[in-house]
């Protein structure tokens, strides 16, 4: 059983004006492995990088659940959850 582990899905807006989704338990180092090239293909070569939303959830199975249904959200959807920050 997971307690002390956070599990956060987040949305990062790229420097193209793009959305990228993704998981991880350590936003802070996500987002330099992203800014330095070694986070997700999508988002090499997109920088600058900013996390636009982060949204932490009890378990890793929620919040991979959470982020595919994020990820199957359309733009406009993506856009008013930002925009809400929630």
């Amino acid at each position: 059983m997971e307690t002390s582990t956070t599990h956060i899905v987040y949305i990062l807006r790229c420097g193209d004006g793009t959305l990228y989704c993704g998981y991880t338990t350590d936003l802070t180092s996500r987002l330099a492995e992203h800014r330095a090239g070694k986070g997700a293909r999508y988002t090499r070569g997109r920088g600058p990088l900013d996390v636009v939303y982060s949204e932490s959830l009890p378990d890793r199975s929620s919040a991979l659940r959470r982020e595919a249904e994020l990820k199957r959200r359309p733009r406009a959807k993506k856009l008013r959850l930002i925009a809400d920050g929630r």
